[in-house]
C-alpha cells in the first residue's frame, strides 16, 4: 500500500492571496490548449488565425466553467440547489461536471461558429484533440485535493492503493490517476495522431466522444460513486457511466456517418 502524498491544496500564499493547485491546473489546461491550438493552426489548411484561436479557447473556457458548474448542479446535486439556489453561484465550494462542461463547450462552439461563419464540426474537429490534456490536469487537481477517490481496494491485489484523508481509514484505488491516464493522456495521444492526417468531417469529434465515453465508463468501475447518488441503474451503473453512454452511441453514429458520406470534405484538424 502506498502513502497518500498529502499536498497542501494551496500552492502559493502571499498574505491574503491564496492560489490553489486546482486553479493552477485550470490555467495549465487552458494554456496548454492555447499552445497546441496555435501549433496546429499554423499547419492547418482551414485558415485559422491567432485571433480565432484565442477566441475559441476563451469561449471554450467560459463554456467549461459555466457548463461544468450548471451540469454538476443539474446532474449530481439538484436537491441542494432547490434547498439553496444561491449555492449555484458559490463555485469556490467545489462541484464541476465534465458532461455539463461538454454541453457548455458545445454552446460556446455554436456561438463561435456564428461569429466567424464556420461550420460546427469544422471547429469541433479542430478543437477536441486539445481537450484531453486539460482533463488530465483536472484529474491531477482532484488527486492533489484528495477528492473523488476510488473504491475500496485490497493492498495485496492493488499494491498502489492508498488511504485518502477524507475517504475513511480504508485503502482505495487512486481512481483520479486512472482517469488522468485514460481520459487524459491516452485519449490525447489517440486524438493527436488520428487528427494529424486528413479525416472526414465529424470523424475526429466522433472518436473523442467514443473514446472519452469508453474510458470514463471503465474508470468508473474503480471510482467511488457520489455519496448523494450511489448507483443509478442495475445496482452497478454510476451516474458518470449513465451520462457517458449517450456519448458512445452518438460518437459511433457520427463515425459511421462521417465515413459513409461521399460528399464529406476531408480536412486536417
Amino acid at each position: 500500500m502506498l502513502t497518500y502524498p498529502e499536498i497542501n491544496p494551496i500552492a502559493i500564499e502571499l498574505g491574503p492571496l491564496k492560489v490553489h493547485w486546482y486553479g493552477i491546473m485550470y490555467l495549465l489546461a487552458f494554456g496548454t490548449a492555447w499552445g497546441l491550438a496555435n501549433y496546429r493552426a499554423k499547419k492547418s489548411s482551414n485558415n485559422w488565425d491567432a485571433q480565432q484561436v484565442s477566441d475559441l479557447i476563451f469561449f471554450g473556457a467560459m463554456g467549461v466553467i459555466l457548463g461544468g458548474r450548471c451540469g454538476y448542479v443539474l446532474f449530481y446535486n439538484f436537491g441542494q440547489f432547490l434547498d439553496d439556489p444561491l449555492w449555484l453561484l458559490r463555485v469556490w465550494e467545489g462541484g464541476m461536471s465534465f458532461h455539463g462542461g461538454l454541453l457548455g463547450v458545445a454552446l460556446a462552439i455554436a456561438y463561435f461558429c456564428r461569429k466567424y461563419k464556420r461550420s460546427f464540426f469544422d471547429v469541433a474537429d479542430f478543437g477536441v484533440p486539445f481537450v484531453p490534456l486539460g482533463l488530465m490536469f483536472g484529474r491531477i487537481g482532484n488527486f492533489i485535493g484528495g477528492e473523488l477517490w476510488g473504491r475500496m481496494a485490497d493492498p495485496a491485489v492493488v499494491p498502489w492503493a492508498m488511504v485518502f484523508p477524507h475517504g475513511g481509514d480504508v485503502p482505495r484505488h487512486p481512481s483520479q490517476l486512472y482517469q488522468a491516464a485514460l481520459e487524459g493522456f491516452l485519449l490525447f495521444v489517440i486524438l493527436w495522431f488520428y487528427s494529424s492526417r486528413p479525416r472526414p468531417q465529424k470523424a475526429v469529434s466522433a472518436v473523442f466522444l467514443m473514446g472519452y465515453g469508453i474510458f470514463r465508463s471503465f474508470a468508473e468501475f474503480f471510482r467511488e460513486p457520489d455519496a448523494q447518488i450511489g448507483f443509478d441503474a442495475f445496482g452497478w451503473m454510476s451516474r458518470g457511466q449513465l451520462l457517458s453512454l449517450p456519448m458512445i452511441i452518438i460518437g459511433a453514429i457520427l463515425l459511421v456517418v462521417a465515413y459513409r458520406s461521399p460528399k464529406t470534405e476531408e480536412q486536417k484538424a
